[in-house]
């Protein structure tokens, strides 16, 4: 299952292209939910968000939505992984408030941190089994064997990361993946176009089996309302090739 959908929701110039005039921000999520069954949630790595705000957002969606949370910069840019402990029990105890709504954890390393595979594995032994991570290194140290190994051996999936094309090696670690699609080259900018998205779809197929196991997808080139078309336009082209995805508006319902 490809499960799609952009990371945030709240973006002035999606107003009038995505939503309606009439709808207030306020009730931004609700629309988004019902178009998406899914978000990435960016701020909580700016400012950890109090527990009764995931909680917020629990009430707001539907029962088959789910949010991945993007994990504080004091643990990934301030303590650089070191001493993991108590920012991951922070952070775990005001997420939780999502409940069942809770979805994959990001950890986005700071593109100056060098590989360092035992801290990594000291910080993913601290999330409890049934919470997914996925893991999103920015320093090309990071693309080892023993690096890859403490992926799979914690279950965290390596993030895929493309930006103008992909930018993370395409290894499947756990038995689920995660997709970041940060700028494509199609006009206008930051768009991604109909060969790029195939491909992406292609390289999802051959790793995954899309029928049993998720693969979270995000948009995140959201300038203009970029994410929402290209997230439409990846879903539309999944349903014409038979594979399995989550809800998502027609490209056609999208006011440009």
């Amino acid at each position: 299952m490809i499960v799609v959908g952009t990371s945030g929701w709240q973006y002035r110039d999606w107003r009038g292209r995505f939503y309606p005039e009439d709808v207030p921000q306020r009730r931004w999520l609700e629309h988004y939910a019902s178009a998406f069954a899914t978000v990435e949630v960016n701020n909580a790595f700016y400012r950890l968000p109090e527990r009764d705000t995931f909680a917020q957002w629990r009430e707001r969606t539907p029962d088959d939505f789910c949010v991945a949370v993007k994990m504080s910069r004091y643990l990934t840019h301030i303590k650089r992984l070191i001493e993991p402990a108590e920012p991951v029990a922070r952070f775990l105890s005001r997420a939780d408030g999502l409940g069942d709504r809770l979805g994959p954890v990001l950890l986005q390393l700071p593109p100056t941190l060098a590989a360092d595979p035992p801290v990594l594995a000291a910080t993913l032994a601290r999330f409890p089994a049934g919470v997914r991570v996925a893991v999103e290194p920015r320093h090309e140290s990071w693309w080892t064997a023993e690096v890859r190994t403490v992926l799979e051996r914690h279950g965290a999936a390596l993030a895929w990361a493309d930006r103008r094309g992909p930018v993370t090696p395409l290894w499947r670690t756990a038995d689920w993946g995660y997709l970041r699609l940060h700028e494509g080259r199609a006009q206008p900018r930051p768009r991604y176009g109909r060969a790029a998205l195939a491909s992406w779809l292609d390289r999802l197929a051959a790793a995954y089996a899309l029928d049993r196991e998720p693969v979270y997808v995000y948009f995140n080139n959201d300038p203009g309302g970029a994410a929402i078309r290209d997230a439409a336009a990846l879903a539309a082209r999944a349903e014409r090739r038979g594979l399995s995805i989550t809800r998502h508006p027609a490209p056609a319902s999208l006011a440009w």
